[in-house]
């Protein structure tokens, strides 16, 4: 497995790296494909990173974002990963808004959302009917339970391997996430994790054997590069 793992001293560091990482991609993407796909993670840690890149100057008409995860509460829920997206970093730049691929989330039936999701998604890729498109980076956290993207243990998302997107669930509460062969069919895959509370659960993702269906991250093994950075608190002892 392409895995690089690195532990930076502190949170403000782990941001500066992701960034660093982020930015360079972006490049990269640009030059060789004329434009930049990224699918973003919830949760708290990724928004001093979002804000940090709406700080930065950059072809915002050749970046297209989209989401890994959402869940299933409207745009302007406090819950919802798209307004914190929006708040930190898409509001604040001149990204044309055809370019935001954001989860729709007002259907009756979460699985027709899904459905719908996954059309978009070929439709943007022109891609077929149980093809995986490649994203250029995947944006990833993980719980301390060592769920990622709404990809929760024992839970049937983790089942399904001939869609783009499914039905996340963790306890009542409904998502839409992408299923892992689709994570891994990306060009990047970058997790970003921090704190003490990781540690048990990295312990076992990087372990050499364990339960894949216990710990969801372990499934994530993509054909591209795979990312791990950690904060000092969660990756000490790696």
């Amino acid at each position: 497995m392409n895995r690089t793992v690195e532990v930076l001293p502190d949170q403000s560091a782990l941001v500066a790296r992701a960034l660093e990482l982020i930015l360079s991609k972006i490049d990269t993407a640009i030059q060789q494909r004329g434009r930049f796909t990224i699918a973003l993670s919830g949760g708290s840690t990724p928004k001093p990173l979002y804000e940090a890149i709406a700080n930065q100057n950059l072809p915002w008409d050749k970046i297209h974002v989209f989401w890994g995860d959402e869940r299933y509460v409207p745009s302007d829920h406090p819950d919802s990963n798209e307004l914190m997206a929006r708040r930190a970093w898409l509001d604040r730049v001149n990204i044309p808004p055809a370019n935001i691929h954001a989860i729709q989330t007002d259907e009756a039936d979460p699985a027709l959302a899904a459905t719908k999701y996954e059309r978009h998604l070929q439709e943007f890729f022109h891609s077929a009917s149980g093809e995986l498109p490649s994203l250029d980076v995947v944006l990833l956290g993980m719980g301390d339970d060592a769920h990622t993207a709404s990809l929760f243990p024992h839970t049937e998302a983790l089942k399904v391997r001939d869609r783009l997107i499914t039905v996340g669930n963790k306890d009542s509460s409904i998502r839409i996430t992408f299923t892992y062969p689709f994570i891994n069919s990306a060009r990047s895959v970058i997790f970003i994790v921090a704190g003490t509370n990781k540690r048990p659960a990295l312990a076992q993702v990087f372990a050499p054997v364990a339960d894949d269906f216990t710990y969801p991250s372990r499934f994530i093994q993509p054909q591209g590069e795979l990312w791990w950075l950690l904060d000092a608190a969660a990756g000490g002892n790696q």
